[in-house]
């Protein structure tokens, strides 16, 4: 058996699709040190290492020495180490004091400063393309190609609920709305779109006991006939539907990952009675399972990428094994880096490939797969599945 080594080195070397994104397209590369390094998720740990919250508000001084204090009290976390190997390996930089940071500041501005930056750094991850939501962002500038359009619809869908139940007549409105959203829907398919995204909060009602909206209809029993509606528009508009479950708002001032035991089964109705494609992309860790259930139980529904709160390297170990047992590989996509600059693209695609690669040789040790069969998971997992269902094409 070759080495553990050499296997990694070729799965660093696969085609990647990005499947969300909050890229902008132009200002895809971070403008200095500190956009890459108060990047939402690294600055939750660094903040609770000690970083202050108002850090931007300090001296350059004692902001570096925070960072660095911070920075130092934090190295066992996850977002650290990627961090770190953004800047080791796009800049050459080990950030260890006041000097190396001033120094990552300037090489990060001059970065910048360059047209031809950020297609350098997918390119060294060999990452093929990026998904936007918001069609304005995807003129991808200096890049080869521009970004796919996802389009998000949830702040519609939030809208269409509050008017339908403060309507006197509910179930005309619903009918209304019902038009409105196939509408929009076949704008989509027109533009070319392949599907839509959303996100959904926490709903009491289920799909299986809903059908229409009635006169005394309460929100959530709406959403779900909502939710009826866009599927079945999808099914005749081609598209699919991909939602985001699994962070709440209304519990506190944070976006918080809620386990919901009974999320999925309130929604297998709609898998059932439509025959559009539908992807699943959670960020609570105990709807893991249930989502490949979900995909082992109906044939148009498949999993994506480690969202919010599943992007750490136990639960994608997890769901990797999850998924290698239950459902196949072209069902699967485990690629979602939510970058907000292309460098954090870059290092969170740089952390799962490594994840991806363990996980992988660890199944061909014991005996499980071959190098063959590995080979074909990661390639499907990273690129293909994805770009399969979302139609996109290498140039």
């Amino acid at each position: 058996m070759e080495s553990k080594l050499s296997f990694m080195e070729e799965i660093d070397q696969l085609d990647v699709l990005d499947t969300h994104t909050h890229l902008v397209g132009d200002r895809l590369a971070a403008k200095d040190f500190w956009e890459i390094a108060h990047y939402f998720w690294l600055n939750r740990e660094m903040q609770a290492a000690g970083y202050p919250a108002n850090a931007q508000e300090l001296p350059e001084n004692e902001r570096i020495g925070a960072f660095l204090s911070a920075y130092q009290g934090s190295r066992n976390t996850l977002m650290n180490w990627v961090l770190t190997r953004i800047f080791q390996e796009l800049y050459g930089i080990d950030l260890k004091d006041e000097r190396s940071v001033l120094e990552a500041d300037e090489a990060v501005k001059a970065s910048h400063a360059r047209s031809d930056w950020a297609q350098q750094a997918a390119d060294q991850m060999q990452i093929r393309g990026f998904v936007t939501n918001i069609p304005e962002h995807a003129a991808f500038q200096g890049m080869r190609r521009n970004a796919l359009v996802i389009p998000r619809i949830d702040g519609r869908i939030n809208e269409w609920t509050r008017r339908i139940h403060r309507s006197t007549g509910r179930p005309f409105e619903f009918e209304a709305v019902g038009a409105e959203l196939d509408e929009l829907l076949a704008s989509f398919t027109q533009k070319g779109y392949p599907g839509i995204m959303t996100t959904l909060p926490r709903y009491g009602s289920s799909a299986n006991r809903v059908d229409g909206v009635r006169a005394d209809s309460e929100p959530d029993e709406i959403l779900m006939a909502i939710m009826h509606a866009i599927s079945g528009s999808a099914e005749r508009r081609g598209l699919f539907v991909q939602l985001f479950l699994g962070v709440e708002r209304s519990w506190c001032g944070e976006a918080v990952p809620a386990n919901d035991s009974e999320r999925i089964l309130k929604i297998a109705g709609l898998f059932d009675k439509y025959h559009c494609p539908f992807e699943l992309v959670v960020a609570s860790e105990l709807n893991n399972l249930d989502v490949v259930q979900a995909a082992w139980n109906f044939p148009n529904v498949s999993v994506g990428g480690m969202w919010w709160f599943n992007f750490r390297a136990s639960t994608y170990r997890d769901a990797m094994q999850y998924r290698l047992e239950a459902i196949p590989s072209m069902k699967s996509s485990i690629i979602a880096s939510d970058a907000r600059c292309i460098e954090w693209s870059y290092g969170k695609i740089r952390l799962v490939k490594r994840l991806l690669g363990e996980f992988l040789y660890e199944r061909m040790a014991s005996g499980w797969i071959d190098k063959e069969l590995a080979l074909q998971v990661a390639k499907n997992w990273l690129h293909d599945s994805a770009a399969e269902r979302y139609r996109f094409y290498k140039s």
